[in-house]
């Protein structure tokens, strides 16, 4: 493994230990058993070093939580699976909690920071599309609009439930709640078209 690639496993790993804010170079190159100095010659910055090691986490963390939506329950429909879906976003609001919380000091750090901001629209654009086709059978080919939106609502109800489950977890809904509440959403919405 090179220093590009041992730079990225320390970037992870520091994450997930330290957190985004305050994780510095030092301690990447530290946890990488690399040379300071080769963070900015491979990547021009630890803020895009960092960057870069969660946009990879968060895409790896995706996979994780939408895995098995559309072997969930095949036959059962679409409820089954997204509130599949949501029990494995749940679940992993314990289990992966320190790249979440990275995941939020990123986002704070990006109204102050030029390096920051522009990289994080990638995590939030990972193609909405397909979340809609694996959990509603949408196709994004024949039906884009609609499935750009379906797939962009679930994508803002995972970061709201993220932001509650590191607040206050013992308050933040499960995942039939979620499903609950979006039933009865969605039904309140055809009663008034």
């Amino acid at each position: 493994m090179g220093h590009r690639e041992q730079l990225m496993a320390g970037a992870k790993r520091c994450l997930e230990e330290r957190g985004f804010a305050r994780t510095t170079s030092r301690d990447i190159a530290a946890a990488a058993n690399a040379p300071l100095g080769t963070i900015n010659y491979h990547y021009g910055s630890k803020e895009r070093l960092l960057n870069a090691a969660l946009l990879e986490s968060l895409g790896e963390w995706s996979e994780k939580v939408r895995s098995g939506s559309a072997e969930a329950a095949p036959d059962s429909g679409a409820g089954a699976r997204v509130e599949s879906m949501w029990a494995r976003i749940i679940e992993s609001e314990t289990t992966d909690r320190p790249l979440l919380v990275a995941s939020a000091e990123a986002l704070a750090q990006a109204e102050t920071s030029p390096q920051v901001r522009p990289q994080l629209p990638e995590a939030f654009e990972t193609d909405p599309s397909a979340l809609a086709a694996e959990l509603h059978g949408i196709d994004g080919a024949a039906e884009g609009e609609v499935a750009r939106a379906v797939g962009s609502v679930h994508m803002a109800l995972v970061a709201g439930l993220t932001q509650q489950w590191l607040v206050d977890p013992e308050r933040a809904p499960s995942a039939r709640e979620v499903a609950t509440g979006l039933r009865r959403i969605a039904q309140a919405l055809e009663s008034d078209a």
